[in-house]
């Protein structure tokens, strides 16, 4: 029996700040998913990073990955949908950033639909770090100069890097592009005083995102429940019908918000689940 229709965010929100799951939330949402419960995840995540963190739970519905970029089959292993930076805007914003001495991430799909993430020579604090988080990770290959081959389909360009140095390059790549290029910053929940500047197409974000989510699962976007913390999270909170922010949540979120449950370290997500399950809603 159908018991509703969930889509929570990962870090900040449904993980600890640890970036792991407690044993509660792995038998709550599990349980919820043999219940009938349609409920999934929406991650400025990949797939390979995120399954690392959660894969304690039989996730069976479509995941929403690269912050609305992708919609990935987690049964099947195959990409369902998704939103492609063209390669002509990819390689613009590339030359843009080493006008001002930044090189970036490269996340993108292969003809084969297998993720990619290129870069030139790591060196930055940020960038190091993040490398450092995904040991022996085989989507990252290293180039002399970076750049998008023509078999590839950019999700996500990804700088790191401290406020000063992003902005900038932001208010840059707006005045050029506009609306044509989907922007968005925010502070790293795991890098001290870093944050991430993406570029993606202008349809890449969280509520189209979620859109497409539930049109493979067959239901109106005001049916589905959504949870999160930080303004990547804002998108959900416009399309959706229930809108719930954990107590640690930006401000604009807790602003969006129609409850706010417990923070991330106290299973404010799970718990939310355990007693609509409960109440049979």
């Amino acid at each position: 029996m159908n018991s509703g229709y969930y889509l929570t965010d990962l870090d900040g929100t449904l993980l600890r700040s640890n970036a792991t799951l407690s044993g509660y939330s792995v038998r709550v949402i599990t349980d919820a998913l043999e219940a009938g419960t349609v409920i999934s995840y929406a991650t400025a995540r990949s797939y390979q990073s995120s399954t690392v963190v959660v894969s304690q739970i039989p996730w069976r519905y479509p995941l929403v990955l690269y912050n609305g970029a992708l919609l990935f089959d987690p049964t099947h292993k195959r990409v369902l949908d998704g939103y492609f930076l063209d390669r002509e805007r990819t390689e613009a914003i590339f030359a843009i950033g080493k006008a001002s001495g930044l090189v970036p991430l490269l996340f993108a799909l292969d003809d084969e639909d297998q993720e990619k993430v290129l870069h030139e020579k790591l060196f930055r604090t940020g960038d190091l770090q993040f490398a450092a988080s995904r040991p022996n990770d085989p989507r990252f290959s290293e180039m002399k100069e970076l750049s998008c081959p023509p078999h590839l389909r950019t999700l996500i360009i990804t700088y790191i890097g401290l406020l000063e140095e992003l902005e900038p390059l932001k208010q840059a790549v707006t005045r050029v592009f506009g609306s044509e290029v989907h922007v968005h910053m925010m502070k790293d929940n795991y890098i001290e005083n870093h944050y991430f500047l993406e570029f993606s197409h202008p349809q890449a974000n969280k509520q189209e995102g979620l859109l497409l989510w539930a049109k493979h699962v067959g239901c109106a976007p005001g049916n589905i429940t959504v949870f999160g913390d930080n303004l990547n999270d804002v998108g959900m909170f416009l399309a959706a019908g229930r809108k719930i922010a954990v107590e640690n949540a930006h401000s604009e979120i807790l602003s969006m918000a129609d409850e706010v449950v417990s923070n991330n370290d106290q299973d404010g997500v799970a718990a939310y689940v355990e007693a609509r399950l409960k109440m049979g809603v």
